[in-house]
């Protein structure tokens, strides 16, 4: 059986200030609800490490209007250490980093068939063209051309056409290169486009139209928390897209979600994390740490 620790104590009566339930705190910060739990009493065993506990500590803290840092001073006594071992084990068990290995392998495997053909059918050509070259050396054209008059041939070609003739050809050609040339038009290029934004709370967002995709690219340079969801539906909580965690400086998230046509993007701290829209950055509404970027892809139907 566990008891609330002071720092515990401190973050429940926040918690309960600001009307929350665990379940809204869940829902707010994305963290399970046994871990919201255990930091409130203090049961830091079920966690997956100190790192994890400072970091879901501070999504806690900010989350019902508390500063984390000064929190970490006041109970040093209740939060554990981080140890270097522990942050480069959670580092390398990064399931980011197993599935872009996974995906390269398996990205090779299905192009080997497609090299494999490419060599048999350069291979045939080869071949076929060394058997004409030695096909035509061996039966060299027989007939002699050097000897016809040719030029001869050329520039008496109207000598017996009457001059009338000869005057209706001239002017054809005349009128033929006097013909106006068609002006080429060019179709105009379609760019992408990205709202400024609508700011609401926690919520910010952007409506992207001028294409067809919607490929997300996220550049970490610090710590932070992050995740992509679908968009919740009634009576359906949505569904992850990128797995929430605790995301470190150098790793890169990139994921298609042209299919939902929505993406919301839960940033920790947006400080440290730049976020790319098929290539294009993505310019904040808001100066807030904690927010959320709502991506939703605007068809030509929808705009019509």
């Amino acid at each position: 059986m566990f008891f609330l620790t002071e720092l515990g104590a401190r973050l429940k009566e926040a918690r309960l200030a600001k009307g929350h339930s665990l379940d809204d705190l869940q829902e707010i910060t994305k963290i399970q609800k046994r871990y919201l739990i255990g930091i409130e009493e203090g049961n830091y065993s079920i966690m997956p490490g100190s790192f994890y506990v400072r970091a879901f500590i501070k999504q806690y803290a900010e989350a019902v209007g508390l500063d984390a840092d000064q929190l970490f001073m006041d109970y040093r006594q209740d939060v554990p250490e981080v140890q270097k071992e522990e942050v480069a084990q959670s580092f390398s068990q990064s399931p980011s980093r197993r599935r872009m290995a996974s995906r390269t392998s398996s990205k090779t495997m299905e192009a080997m068939p497609k090299v494999i053909a490419g060599l048999f059918l350069i291979v045939i050509i080869v071949v076929s063209w060394t058997l004409m070259v030695q096909k035509t050396g061996k039966n060299p054209d027989t007939t002699d051309d050097t000897n016809k008059p040719f030029e001869y041939a050329q520039n008496n070609a109207n000598k017996d056409q009457p001059k009338d003739v000869i005057d209706s050809t001239d002017e054809k050609d005349t009128e033929t290169n006097n013909e106006p040339e068609v002006p080429i038009v060019e179709e105009p290029v379609v760019t992408q486009a990205i709202s400024a934004g609508v700011v609401n709370g926690e919520n910010t967002v952007y409506e992207v139209s001028g294409t067809d995709t919607l490929n997300i690219r996220l550049v970490v340079s610090g710590d932070t928390w992050l995740g992509i969801r679908d968009e919740a539906t009634a009576g359906k909580r949505a569904t992850e897209q990128i797995t929430d965690r605790v995301y470190k400086a150098g790793e890169v998230v990139e994921n298609d979600s042209t299919a939902n046509a929505y993406a919301r993007i839960r940033l920790g701290n947006s400080k440290v994390v730049k976020v790319f829209v098929n290539d294009v950055e993505l310019t904040y509404a808001q100066d807030r740490t904690t927010q959320n970027i709502i991506l939703k892809l605007v068809t030509e139907q929808q705009e019509q």
